[in-house]
């Protein structure tokens, strides 16, 4: 990726805190992966298996563990103790997103009671709804629409195509991918015992989400019934994700694409759920614990173990799910 300008390597190095070992002058122009990097590139390396191949390359800076030390290299090599995390901050300074325009497109609809901050960007055939109030530097993409009431907090990005409901409370810098719905009604239904016929049970609450989150493209979230869903700061929602009414979500928690979470379902901080798992009603998962591809967790069931991977339909520990497989293999050996 070609960069805004160049950077020398003692300016990253300075900006993400590791130690140079090299020529501190050397300009940076871009970022890259080990294979395709070409003159100018920084790549990183967090394994030293993979160091040879780094030096080897075309790249021009390497962000590489301790383990380079004392290594041989005609490259600079900055020192960092987590050597992925130093490469995703340095990118953010070699190569910042573009910021929009600020101003209201003349396309746009804007309520006259709705606030908006002076560098507001409001891009083409927006609609935002009477009330609504949107924070200094905040984006929003075209198309989107912004219901009666909603607050966005400053610095938030929100792509083409979203949809925010009336009265959602949103956080700063937080990000919404394109296609998203946030706080469109829960499915709650009461079935009338006489007649077999179901009737709507009241999708009255609020979405709340913290700052620093970010939602995937596609991905919906409903408002509480009569409370409130929350999603905690820092919490990372990947594409095509559903979270249902009153869900509690944790700080720093991370969902992976075609998860689904039913009705008040709450996901502890620094849970790990990992794609297409299935969270069935007023299930609790506590802190740390984390859900494998595929798993599915029935309704109230607790979920305890930090660090502790879960696999399977119920989910259980994986250690436990494998000694299952292997009886099961055994057993149909025998027949």
């Amino acid at each position: 990726m070609t960069l805004v300008r160049a950077r020398s390597v003692k300016e990253v190095a300075d900006f993400v805190q590791a130690r140079v070992l090299g020529d501190e002058t050397t300009r940076l122009t871009g970022i890259a992966s080990v294979h395709s990097a070409g003159p100018g590139d920084l790549i990183f390396v967090d394994d030293e298996k993979h160091l040879d191949s780094a030096l080897e390359s075309r790249a021009a800076a390497v962000i590489t563990g301790d383990f380079a030390t004392g290594k041989p290299s005609s490259k600079p090599l900055l020192l960092a103790t987590q050597p992925r995390l130093a490469f995703a901050r340095a990118a953010r300074l070699l190569c910042p997103k573009p910021q929009r325009k600020p101003g209201v497109d003349p396309s746009a609809i804007v309520h006259p009671s709705a606030k908006l901050a002076s560098d507001v960007s409001v891009e083409q055939r927006v609609v935002i709804g009477e009330g609504a109030t949107i924070g200094e530097g905040t984006q929003i993409g075209a198309g989107s629409v912004i219901g009666a009431k909603a607050n966005i907090g400053l610095n938030c990005d929100l792509y083409p195509n979203v949809t925010i409901y009336p009265s959602v409370r949103m956080g700063n810098r937080v990000i919404v991918h394109s296609g998203a719905v946030l706080g469109s009604d829960g499915f709650g239904c009461v079935r009338d015992r006489a007649t077999g016929r179901y009737e709507k049970f009241p999708q009255v609450g609020r979405l709340e989400i913290e700052d620093d989150v970010e939602i995937g493209a596609n991905t919906t979230i409903d408002r509480g019934a009569l409370d409130v869903t929350r999603i905690g700061r820092g919490t990372k929602i990947d594409n095509l994700v559903h979270i249902a009414h009153n869900c509690q979500i944790g700080e720093d928690v991370v969902i992976a694409a075609q998860t689904g979470l039913s009705g008040s379902a709450v996901l502890e901080n620094g849970v790990v759920v990992a794609g297409q798992v299935g969270i069935a009603d007023h299930v609790r998962v506590e802190a740390g614990a984390i859900l494998g591809a595929q798993c599915g967790v029935p309704s109230n069931k607790v979920i305890r173990g930090k660090g502790v991977v879960f696999w399977g339909t119920p989910a259980r520990p994986l250690r436990e799910y494998l000694k299952e497989l292997a009886v099961l293999a055994r057993l149909a050996k025998k027949d």
